[in-house]
């Protein structure tokens, strides 16, 4: 992910003003200029929000006065695109639901549609589902059936319950079937850009509803296109992983007789940001064909000498009766910005159709000074 300052930096909020400069002459800007020399220290939604106040102070009236400008700016300056955009569309959001009628609600949700297409308005349209959802809700589903991939995407991306550096939208975390209905418009898209969203949609449902989550991914499955597949195993990722019964089964993992043989770790001691490695051989010990879905587990020591699990694909296979895949890998602790390992006691288990073994254990040694 590039830094803040790449995205929105100075550059980019002196475009903002000179694009509404241009686009409303009779109005300086001044407060806008001022807050894109002062971004420095920011992360990215603090610049954002920074530029969006700035905006709604140097347009101040009803929403009628903001959406013209930033119309105007959209018809006539091919620069007003990309990250600039971000604060444009949260000043349309705010100032549509501030205004408390249903002609701005609604011209404000046709506005953040018309620009999603210059830089998506997923983190703007949150505003306006926290400050009606049903009304917000009817517009997105209608959203679906529009000719333009990135707004059908948003409908799908905008709604979602744990959308990355998003505000949370309440309702919808607490109704999480509420959104259904959308995904279920949008799931056989012949947009990739849209069912990736669709996917990512279900999948953040499956935090809080697996059941819901299965069941849709199932009647999805029974009226598929040739895509269909694909966005349900995506949609099913982390169930999988977890080891859910139903999502495995949605999948054709089903209850499987195996046997995981030779078990074991090439050493007890990993040096830190070395590798840890492991063999196995899972043996399909049952009567018939088994489809089976075989992931790692690492159980990872925390700070507190607790431990938490994070599993990893290792493979997907289909043994006959009797016929066995001999396993290996090599597991990185080398240094990431996602994770922060501890020295201490580890373990790695094997997961066969989500059903684990009991982990192997080892340690990681403290970093040489």
């Amino acid at each position: 992910m590039p830094f803040a300052d790449e995205l929105l930096g100075a550059a980019v909020a002196r475009n903002l003003t000179r694009s509404l400069r241009e686009a409303a002459p009779d109005r300086p800007f001044d407060t806008v200029a001022d807050a894109a020399e002062r971004l420095d220290g920011l992360a990215l939604r603090e610049r954002a929000d920074l530029l969006r106040d700035a905006l709604l102070a140097d347009v101040p009236g009803d929403y009628a006065t903001l959406a013209g400008v930033v119309r105007s700016a959209q018809a006539s300056n091919p620069v007003f695109t990309g990250w600039l955009i971000w604060p444009v569309t949260s000043a349309v959001a705010v100032r549509g639901a501030e205004e408390g009628t249903s002609e701005a609600f609604d011209d404000a949700m046709r506005l953040l549609a018309e620009l999603t297409e210059r830089l998506s308005s997923e983190f703007a349209i949150r505003t306006l589902l926290r400050h009606d959802l049903d009304r917000a809700l009817a517009i997105v589903l209608d959203w679906t059936a529009s000719d333009n991939d990135h707004v059908r995407r948003l409908a799908s991306e905008g709604t979602r319950p744990y959308l990355p550096w998003a505000v949370r939208v309440r309702e919808i975390v607490a109704n999480p079937g509420i959104t259904v209905p959308i995904l279920g418009a949008l799931y056989r898209d012949p947009s990739e850009y849209v069912r990736r969203s669709v996917a990512n949609h279900l999948n953040d449902l499956s935090r809080d509803e697996p059941e819901l989550v299965v069941a849709t991914a199932n009647r999805w499955l029974a009226d598929p296109d040739t895509n269909t597949p694909a966005l349900v195993r995506h949609a099913l990722r982390t169930l999988v992983k977890r080891g859910d019964p139903g999502a495995l089964g949605a999948l054709g993992f089903g209850a499987a007789t195996t046997e995981v043989e030779g078990f074991g770790l090439e050493s007890a001691h990993v040096p830190f940001g070395g590798t840890v490695s492991f063999v196995a051989t899972v043996r399909n010990t049952g009567a018939e064909a088994a489809r089976l879905a075989i992931d790692y587990v690492v159980h990872h020591q925390k700070a507190n000498g607790s431990q938490t699990t994070k599993t990893f694909k290792l493979t997907t296979t289909e043994l006959a009766p009797g016929e066995h895949i001999l396993l290996s890998r090599e597991h990185s602790f080398r240094a990431i910005t996602t994770r922060r390992y501890h020295p201490g006691a580890h373990g790695i288990a094997l997961q066969v159709n989500g059903i684990a073994t009991e982990p192997l254990a080892f340690e990681l040694l403290p970093p040489v000074e």
